[in-house]
């Protein structure tokens, strides 16, 4: 896991590795200055000798200004690396997640990699800036001071020895008890972020409907999970640092009266005491400054795991090796064909569907809420894999194609219509990049958008705001077919997406296929009849199953459910 998500800091190693540098000189004169300030007690305060005085002095004074611009290049060096190495990682993650297929997103969920992308990687940042400065900085003054205090006195020495494992039980602990605290509070934190992209999102709806105070409620429901989380793990790590410190300061407490004793009966200089008690200080601080490393690692360690987890997710969608290059037409077969989103054949969503598709017709889909439409078609250009049997368009079997070409020849525009910040023209630019304006008028004039796209100030350099909030729901969807018909694609799938258009519109939308798109093959899913009669063929879904194939007129004569829906349309038009 470590060598995986460290291999990220890439580029920026050489920051990475010039720190630890930078560091060691920083402590090496940090280390050296209570020696020369032992010194100029001894032998030049007590010694009444004022010339070494002065020249101590401003070697301290030198050195403290080389540890000064050690310790900034070594706090540059940090940032920088740290940055450059979650810059990196959140790239991967990102790449990683557009390579994802929509099974791959349903099982960690939107909110969750949202979390992942944002806090956990914050959290993975901090510890690895936190790494490079204290995993040498404070072993390599711990070392030299260890070495230093031995040397002027032994004996004294023992005193911080015995505190060193007493740091060392306590740290353990903390750790111990830590980890699965924080990773919880990671998972209240998806749940809050998942109930603040639901509100956001549906915003108009929650305003429409007055319910801005049970939203309001149920986030602070989650908002105080989240906190009871936080302070339960937080607890844990608020006991470090008055731990620490008790053992600090008993340290010294401790040191000053065996020390203090030998320079009183002349067996240690007062000078050498003053410097003891530096290096001390320097050797607990160390040692603190290890413990709280190893407490940035439990609170990240959670972090790591979940970043992990998506780094080395295999997408389960992915182009085969000799892949067929190109889609020869778009005829499309369905040969024993069953579905799970659970891959539970007991579960289906689709089952044992068959049927054998001309390129270049035009098919209708109806069926009730939970019938299966939508599941069909995604089965096409591969958003999903069926679970059993096999998928054909233009002769070949899906999985054998390159993911890229399939998509490229297969438009869809989805039940739910979704645009993107920017202008309309890059929006649409989306269905092909190189477009040109011709191209994309020709496009918006057959999905019937031309008329009102005009009627904008700015035209097709209309900016449409975040998620299209500009346009009705009606613009949108044609705004989206528009999309979709600039790839001119030799399949194309409407999933019920002329709902919110009214029946004249619809109509001409309908009109402008047959003439514009006779040889491309066209799904049209749809709740209305009359978006679907003229059709070539129509499909009656009913609980994942075909229940009928026919014509609008044969399905008429030949099955109840396509009538009943017709009649009740009829009944409802009339009245």
């Amino acid at each position: 896991m470590f060598r995986k998500i460290f291999s990220y800091v890439g580029e920026y190693k050489k920051q990475a590795v010039l720190c630890p540098v930078a560091i060691v000189g920083e402590v090496a004169m940090e280390v050296i200055i209570p020696t020369i300030m032992a010194s100029l007690i001894d032998k030049g305060i007590r010694a009444g000798n004022m010339g070494h005085v002065t020249r101590m002095g401003i070697l301290m004074v030198c050195m403290a200004l080389i540890s000064l611009f050690f310790g900034a290049i070594a706090g540059r060096l940090s940032a920088v690396s740290a940055m450059g190495f979650a810059k990196n990682l959140r790239g991967a993650m990102f790449r990683k997640v557009q390579d994802f297929s929509f099974s791959n997103v349903d099982k960690f969920s939107t909110a969750s990699l949202t979390t992942r992308l944002t806090t956990d990687i914050t959290n993975i940042q901090m510890a690895f800036m936190m790494f490079i400065r204290t995993a040498f900085r404070a072993p390599i003054m711990m070392i030299c001071a260890i070495v230093a205090a031995f040397k002027m006195n032994s004996g004294l020495s023992l005193v911080f020895v015995c505190a060193v494992p007493i740091l060392a039980c306590i740290v353990a602990v903390i750790m111990t008890k830590a980890h699965p605290r924080f990773k919880l509070m990671l998972t209240h934190y998806d749940n809050m972020n998942g109930r603040v992209q639901e509100n956001l999102i549906g915003i108009r709806t929650v305003k429409a409907f007055v319910r801005e105070d049970y939203e309001t409620r149920k986030f602070r429901e989650n908002t105080e999970k989240v906190r009871k989380a936080q302070v339960n793990a937080e607890k844990l790590i608020i006991m470090t640092m008055p731990s620490m410190q008790l053992i600090m300061y008993s340290s010294i407490v401790a040191i000053l009266w065996f020390g203090g004793n030998m320079a009183v009966n002349g067996t240690m200089e007062t000078g050498e005491l003053s410097s003891f008690i530096t290096y001390v200080g320097q050797i607990l601080m160390s040692l603190m400054m290890l413990s709280f490393m190893f407490m940035m690692f439990v609170i990240s360690r959670a972090s790591l795991q979940r970043v992990y987890e998506v780094l080395t997710e295999e997408p389960e969608i992915v182009s085969p090796e000799n892949a067929t290059a190109k889609l020869e037409d778009g005829s499309v077969e369905f040969k024993n064909v069953s579905f799970s989103y659970f891959k539970d054949m007991n579960n289906l969503a689709l089952e044992n569907i068959n049927i054998k598709i001309k390129s270049g017709e035009t098919i209708g889909i109806i069926g009730g809420t939970g019938s299966s439409k939508t599941s069909l078609v995604q089965l096409i250009p591969r958003l999903y894999d069926a679970t059993e049997g096999e998928v054909f368009a233009g002769g070949h079997n899906v999985k054998e194609y390159d993911l890229e070409t399939l998509r490229n020849s297969v438009a869809m525009v989805l039940q739910k219509n979704v645009l993107f910040s920017g202008t309309i023209k890059d929006n649409l630019k989306w269905g092909n990049e190189n477009a040109t304006d011709e191209e994309i008028i020709d496009a918006c004039k057959s999905a019937c958008a031309h008329d009102f796209i005009m009627n904008f100030p700015d035209g097709y350099d209309t900016d449409l705001g975040q998620g299209g909030v500009n346009v009705s729901g009606g613009q949108k969807q044609r705004i989206c077919i528009a999309r979709a018909l600039l790839k001119k694609p030799k399949i194309i799938i409407l999933d019920d997406s002329t709902s919110a258009v009214d029946t004249a519109t619809d109509s001409s939308i309908r009109k402008a296929f047959r003439e514009n798109l006779s040889e491309t093959t066209a799904f049209i899913i749809a709740q209305r009849i009359s978006s679907v009669q003229d059709a070539d063929r129509i499909i009656v879904m009913d609980r994942g199953k075909i229940d009928a194939i026919g014509t609008h007129e044969e399905l008429l004569k030949s099955n109840a459910i396509y009538r009943e829906v017709y009649e009740s349309q009829q009944k409802g038009a009339d009245e």
